[in-house]
């Protein structure tokens, strides 16, 4: 049976070692539906990891619904509006987001401390276009 990254809640690997200073995007797996731009309205699956701990704070996974938002009009932390653009529907991809592309100095809550690096795994399950009325997934 091929791999769905639509499908499978992925595994994040601890990483050790320095994090990056720098976003970083590696894909996973390359979706072959179309790609997510700036302003389009993606639905993604996706697993967040606190880089010091290796621990899971997030994950819509487990809530069974994609996380739904506009791209590029900081609905979401930068490291995401930059590292989804380009990203195909279909396509898992893993975000290694530096703490000024995060939460920077503040954290977010218990889970994310002050100055964390941050590793999620996206899966994209949808684009939809401004204007372009459905939404254009894999395939």
């Amino acid at each position: 049976m091929p791999f769905d990254s639509t499908t499978t809640k992925p595994e994040v690997d601890f990483p050790g070692d320095t994090p990056p200073t720098d976003l970083v995007i590696e894909d996973i797996t390359e979706g072959d539906g179309n790609e997510a731009n700036s302003g389009d309205t993606i639905e993604a699956h996706y697993v967040g990891v606190a880089w010091s701990t290796g621990e899971e704070f997030d994950s819509s996974w487990d809530r069974g619904e994609p996380l739904r938002f506009q791209v590029g009009v900081g609905q979401v932390i930068s490291g995401w509006d930059e590292g989804i653009v380009g990203m195909r529907a279909g396509g898992r991809r893993k975000l290694t987001i530096p703490p000024q592309m995060g939460y920077g100095e503040r954290g977010a809550g218990d889970a994310i401390k002050p100055g964390e690096t941050l590793i999620f795994v996206v899966d994209l399950v949808s684009t939809n276009r401004p204007g372009a009325g459905a939404a254009f997934g894999i395939g």
